[in-house]
């Protein structure tokens, strides 16, 4: 029994979604003619309360692209010090938009209406970059899974249209952050602009992001992702997996969450853990006493893995492929250690 806690994004098609995806109409996606593209695109706009949606390759190039959609080179944008769009996504941020990001030390990875208000550039003042555009996670990555009250996102929400700037929602696991807090895909889609969100994380497909936003916005986002290379041709086969997802996959997210908080409980007991983070979601990241990489290689050999995340933090997360006998094994692993 091999257990693979390194990410959510290492699980494998199940033979159902296999089905689905066999059995896929196809059609040329550059020419807007894969019906099964179509029908995803549709359906998840439609879920968000949205008028267009976009099918990308990969959730950077998704969120990429919003942000390329949002503002202009020489701009900045706002995000926390741990958003995936500033430490994730090879520098993209300046390479393809020409734009800098200003960081704000939130709290696990979210920030506050406050601290966007003190972030913003004065826009009379040439000498600094404009700003044009705010960036939240949610779930946050780095910040363990962490979600969002959804009375913040408003307020930030409020700060933004007083100072007349774009709102980007990285939702890569948005999934996970509304079925733990029960929340709406509407009540997002009312919020934010554009919204970002993958189908190969907690879904369990094997590729796809989806970028969701108004007209107004996302009239340009194919050309975009035309630019970064995104155009793909019979992808049919892919988006029928994501569509298989949305359908089956997402009420199932709480038993992720469920496993996660049942490790993070035995963690607790353990004399070596110094610190176990809140756990929100199906992230749970600790540290301990000793050397880390000592304890990775001491788990490897158990057929367990999972990763280093630096600064003495370690990271498990459990996903589709986790099953209930491995967790049951994994558990009375570590209570032996």
């Amino acid at each position: 029994m091999i257990i693979d806690l390194r990410s959510d994004t290492v699980t494998k098609p199940t033979p159902q979604m296999l089905e689905a995806m066999m059995m896929a109409k196809v059609g040329d996606d550059v020419y807007k003619e894969d019906p099964t593209v179509n029908d995803l695109e549709e359906k998840i706009a439609s879920m968000f309360g949205k008028d267009m949606a976009l099918y990308f390759p990969s959730g950077s190039m998704a969120n990429q692209a919003a942000i390329k959609l949002h503002t202009q080179p020489g701009e900045q944008l706002i995000a926390d010090k741990y958003a995936h769009v500033y430490n994730y996504e090879g520098g993209g941020v300046s390479f393809n938009s020409g734009v800098s990001c200003k960081l704000i030390d939130g709290n696990r990875g979210m920030i506050t209406a406050d601290q966007v208000t003190s972030s913003i550039n004065p826009p009379d003042f040439y000498h600094s970059p404009l700003t044009s555009l705010v960036c939240i996670e949610n779930t946050t990555n780095k910040g363990g899974g962490a979600c969002y009250d959804f009375k913040e996102i408003e307020e930030i929400r409020k700060v933004c249209n007083d100072h007349n700037l774009g709102y980007h929602l990285d939702g890569a696991r948005l999934w996970n952050a509304i079925v733990a807090k029960q929340e709406t895909f509407k009540q997002y889609g009312k919020v934010f602009d554009t919204i970002s969100v993958c189908l190969s994380k907690g879904l369990g497909a094997p590729m796809g992001s989806v970028l969701i936003g108004d007209k107004e916005l996302m009239q340009n986002a194919i050309r975009v992702r035309k630019v970064l290379g995104g155009g793909m041709r019979q992808i049919g086969f892919m988006a029928a997996a994501g569509l298989y997802a949305v359908d089956y996959h997402i009420d199932r997210l709480h038993d992720d969450h469920v496993k996660a908080k049942d490790i993070g409980q035995v963690l607790d007991t353990l004399s070596f853990v110094t610190n176990v983070e809140p756990i929100d979601t199906n992230i749970i990241i600790f540290t301990i006493a000793g050397n880390e990489e000592e304890f990775i290689e001491q788990m490897a050999k158990k057929n367990i893995h999972f990763y280093g995340m630096g600064q003495g933090k370690l990271r498990f997360v459990t996903h589709l492929d986790y099953t209930d006998e491995m967790h049951e094994y994994f558990l009375n692993v570590l209570k032996s250690l």
